[in-house]
């Protein structure tokens, strides 16, 4: 695929972001010993790879707005393009090392994303996508989602917060409801992977609440490029704004829909 010059300024931002976190990364795992633990490290690593991110975009386009998630928003002279950043998804798999993680970049324009880039720096594996481009893994293997029907078929994937117990509660509610009608179901502690891997067929179905733009902005452009369909969950084209995903093919985002207004 060739990539726009905004779409490769994205993924240059994402690869040296990527580089610092990897080296974080080894220094995560040795810090596992330690008994005051490694979060304090990780905050700085979350915000190193996010001034990466943004000194590099900033170079490219000095005019653009910012939404970034250690930074917040950054008005810039373009009232019409706005960058929406999450330097490190997966903050808590990275705290522990586990390697599923991404740096995330998403360009918005005229409120609506446009391009986006998750890069796993761990796993090198960089999905890209621009409005009628298609979606891409590592610019080679163009992305379509799973193209199975039924239920008893399809592994899906969830978000289940730790941080409020009603949220929790109605997640595990959720959760509860609809697996028994799944092969399986997974959690992999990060939004940008949830999207990409839907994206890329490996998760037929994902839902999730109580996210944030950024992590939605970057991997909704994936899905829906890769033939997928996303929405909140009153089935309206809100996800970003609201913070909710449902997410699959044509027929299994339906049937989620479906399955989660029933779930009391």
């Amino acid at each position: 695929m060739a990539a726009s010059a905004l779409l490769n300024i994205m993924i240059k931002a994402a690869h040296k972001a990527g580089r610092s976190l990897t080296r974080d990364f080894g220094e995560v795992e040795n810090l596992q010993v330690s008994r005051k633990g490694p979060a304090d490290f990780v905050s700085n690593a979350d915000r190193a790879a996010e001034e990466i991110i943004r000194d590099e975009l900033l170079k490219a386009r000095p005019t653009y707005s910012f939404l970034m998630e250690e930074g917040g928003e950054i008005k810039g002279e373009d009232g019409q393009h706005r960058w929406i950043i999450d330097p490190l998804d997966g903050t808590t798999n990275f705290l522990h090392a586990i390697p599923l993680f991404g740096a995330c970049i998403a360009l918005e324009r005229n409120g609506e994303i446009v391009a986006s880039v998750i890069y796993n720096p761990i796993l090198e594996e960089t999905f890209t996508a621009e409005r009628g481009g298609g979606a891409w893994l590592n610019n080679r293997k163009r992305l379509r989602v799973a193209g199975r029907k039924h239920l008893a078929d399809c592994v899906a994937v969830a978000g289940i917060s730790s941080k409020n117990a009603t949220d929790t509660a109605r997640e595990i509610r959720e959760v509860a409801h609809i697996t028994p009608s799944l092969a399986g179901i997974r959690r992999s502690g990060a939004a940008s992977i949830d999207l990409s891997w839907l994206a890329a067929g490996r998760f037929d179905m994902y839902w999730e609440s109580g996210l944030s733009p950024w992590d939605v902005a970057p991997g909704m452009l994936l899905v829906r490029e890769a033939g997928g369909f996303v929405s909140d969950f009153s089935g309206g084209n809100r996800s970003v704004e609201k913070g909710e995903v449902v997410a699959g093919n044509e027929t299994l985002q339906k049937a989620l829909l479906k399955a989660l207004k029933n779930v009391n």
